[in-house]
Formats: C-alpha cells, structure tokens, sequence
C-alpha cells in the first residue's frame, strides 16, 4: 500500500507542497496538479491509485470534478478523497454525493489523513479468491467486482459495492448505521453515520433499473436490511 500513486488536486502552492512532503515521507509516490483540467488530462493519461481533490479550484470545482470520474466507467473505480474548508454538515454530504469516498475537513492533522488514505486504499481492493454470492436475481462476484441482476449488469462504485457485499453476505438481518459503519467502513474511521445513508440511496439508483432496490430495505428505527421478501 505504502506504493501507491497518488494524485493531488490543490491550487495553493504551500499546501500541495506539505502534503507532497508528509506523503513521501510516508511512502507514497506522488504527482500534483492545481486545477481540475490538468488533473483530468493527468488521470487519462495514467490513472492514480487515489486522489486527493480540493473543493474549491479554479474553473471547475472538485465536486464537478468527482461527478465527471464517476460518470466515465474507465474512472469511477479511482477512490477521492475530498479537501475542503466547508466543514458543515449538508457540505459533507454534497461532497459525498459527488462521489467522492471520504471527506476531510482543513485544517487537518496530517496523521488523520494519512490514515485515512490508508483505509480509503484497503476499501479499494478487491475481494480476491471470495466466491460469488446471490440473492434473488441479484449476483455479485467479488473476484471480477461484477454485480448483475439476471442478465443486466449492474455498476457500482467500489463504497456501493463493499456495502452490497456485506448485505448479500448478511440477507435478512437489520444493521443499524454505526454496525454498518463498523463493518463495512471500519472501526479505525472518522465518518458520520449520516455518510451511510448517501450510499444506501446511492446504492438504490444504481439497482433501481433492475427492479432490486426493492431488496434494500429501511427498518424504521432500526436501519437496514437485504431481503428477499416483501
């Protein structure tokens, strides 16, 4: 992990230069661009194992930026974490809804976000050598990362998919929000429990076409399931 490309999108010059320096010491390799034209030409040119994506750049924003990675099927697997002065709470979940996989709020303590970056990178990988599961019409390999509802394919970003995972590996039992968290996020993370329920409605559009996001189910009071029944 300690290998891993990443990409900074920052426009003030002193903070690329302090996380260009606090990455490196810690390992990782990286490149820097400051606004989000020249990232999106570096990233087609090779991708980054991770991005780290300021809010607010020149031109377009990062939040336009995360929207645009998704959108494009050779990006939206490239896990972004976004950095932002706006810590308030509808700021989170905007950011988060952009696509972006975790948010960290300046000024941050470099420790937090190496950390961070460190969990973000182990979410990211594959569940290699697990077998595939399937409820109802729903299947999903973890070896080819390929989800499928009878013969429609199904796409996901790779939060949505380790969350499918763990309900398709856990049908029938009600998880509560912090369960979630604990269990398909991990115990080591700083996210609110609001951030599940961005990827739980995330997770419905991308099944709706299908007809299964009928299997997720809100508990009222309680959280959420994967069900096969009505």
């Amino acid at each position: 992990m300690a290998s891993a490309n990443i990409l900074v999108v920052e426009d003030e010059p002193a903070v690329r230069e302090m996380l260009r320096f606090v990455l490196e010491q810690d390992g990782f390799s990286v490149h820097e661009v400051e606004d989000a034209e020249t990232a999106r030409e570096r990233i087609n040119a090779q991708a980054p194992d991770l991005l780290l994506l300021d809010w607010m750049l020149p031109g377009a924003s990062g939040v336009e930026l995360a929207r645009g990675l998704k959108r494009d099927p050779l990006t939206r697997e490239i896990p972004i974490i976004m950095l932002t002065a706006r810590g308030e709470e509808d700021d989170k979940v905007r950011g988060l809804e952009s696509g972006a996989d975790d948010y960290v709020t300046k000024p941050f303590s470099t420790r937090e976000l190496l950390a961070r970056i460190r969990t973000v990178l182990r979410r990211a990988a594959p569940h290699a050598g697990e077998e595939a599961v399937q409820v109802d019409i729903l299947t999903l390999d973890p070896g080819s990362h390929r989800v499928s509802a009878g013969d429609a394919a199904v796409e996901l970003g790779p939060t949505e998919f380790r969350l499918l995972h763990f309900f398709m590996t856990h049908p029938e039992r009600v998880y509560s929000r912090s369960q979630l968290l604990d269990r398909v996020w991990g115990t080591n993370v700083y996210i609110e429990e609001r951030t599940v329920d961005v990827h739980i409605r995330r997770l419905r559009k991308a099944l709706e076409p299908t007809g299964c996001d009928a299997l997720l189910q809100t508990v009222r009071g309680a959280g959420y399931r994967l069900s096969a029944r009505p």
